[in-house]
């Protein structure tokens, strides 16, 4: 529901996403319900981004507008349109960072939607996804939509094009639900890009497509054997799964207690399952956190649809 709360200030709530889902490296991503940032702007005089506070990190976050994912893209944003007023800036943080959870896209598609709210014509949501995705080049040192669309239309997205924006909601069957598991570590996502290799195996490169197009046909013809079957990340997860304690071991306890498939969202060090009617998502988390506790990893687990909602305005 959106709710309209006055020409001078809004606030936004933008959801947690998962980034990739196994397949999909940069370009497939899904909203999770319950968890996420909220971002209140409000219309100053001078044409200028100001960060009054920001409340939840744990960590400090950069506090010029220009380098902060928040407001990066609102910067641009008066720039662009030439506006003769600005945006004062407070942020409220409800995702852990560094989680692989989209935290950097929920700061920024928050705040583009709240400012948006301001002007006289609300963006169209190509703008939205566009000055959206400055905010989370800043963050990670790459512009991908894998988390920003999901946030933006809510559901498991495929992001076809950035520019020019090229988004497709993608249909999950009603079915299916997640658990995502965040061991508390902290995962860069520049580092985990990082180690990524520049170039793909042929073999890997096929079996890897075939799994994508195994997994969206199966979406959209309610097929779950086929999304269980395709559900397999053989050209990321391999190079990023030594960046989180207990990785095999986690993934093993998902699948043991009947898991569709399991792997990690986004950059990590989050780890997501999708799993049918017939599992329990309460002892499917309780395995995984389990297993990360066999490293002395505390974790923290959420139960989820696969069809959150989009980023909205809510009354503060």
């Amino acid at each position: 529901m959106i709710i309209d709360i006055g020409l001078n200030q809004a606030t936004a709530f933008a959801p947690a996403t998962v980034g990739n889902v196994a397949v999909g490296f940069d370009i497939l991503g899904f909203a999770l319900d319950h968890i996420g940032d909220r971002v209140t702007v409000t219309r100053s005089a001078r044409p200028e981004v100001r960060i009054l506070a920001i409340n939840g990190a744990d960590v400090a976050l950069p506090e010029d507008p220009s380098k902060n994912t928040a407001t990066a893209g609102l910067v641009r944003l008066i720039a662009d349109r030439k506006l003769d007023f600005g945006f004062d800036v407070t942020i409220d943080k409800g995702i852990p960072l560094g989680s692989g959870m989209g935290g950097s896209a929920a700061s920024a598609v928050a705040a583009i939607v709240a400012a948006s709210a301001l002007l006289e014509e609300r963006l169209p949501l190509p703008d939205r996804f566009t000055y959206a995705l400055i905010g989370e080049a800043v963050a990670s040192g790459a512009a991908h939509g894998d988390n920003i669309a999901p946030c933006l239309l809510g559901g498991l997205t495929l992001v076809r094009s950035m520019d020019p924006p090229d988004v497709i909601r993608i249909p999950v069957p009603p079915a299916i639900n997640c658990v995502l598991v965040h061991p508390h570590m902290r995962i860069d996502t520049r580092t985990s890009r990082g180690v990524l290799a520049a170039h793909v195996e042929r073999a890997a490169f096929i079996e890897q497509t075939s799994n994508i197009a195994g997994f969206i046909a199966g979406c959209f013809t309610d097929d779950r054997d086929l999304i269980a079957r395709s559900l397999r990340d053989v050209v990321i997860e391999p190079q990023r799964a030594h960046l989180i304690p207990g990785f095999a071991a986690v993934q093993k306890a998902a699948f043991a207690a009947g898991a569709m498939g399991c792997s990690i969202s986004g950059a990590g060090p989050s780890l997501f399952a999708w799993h049918g009617p017939d599992i329990d998502p309460a002892e499917l988390s309780a395995a995984m956190v389990k297993a990360f506790a066999t490293v002395e990893l505390k974790a923290d687990a959420w139960h989820s649809s696969v069809n959150g909602l989009a980023a909205h305005l809510v009354e503060r």
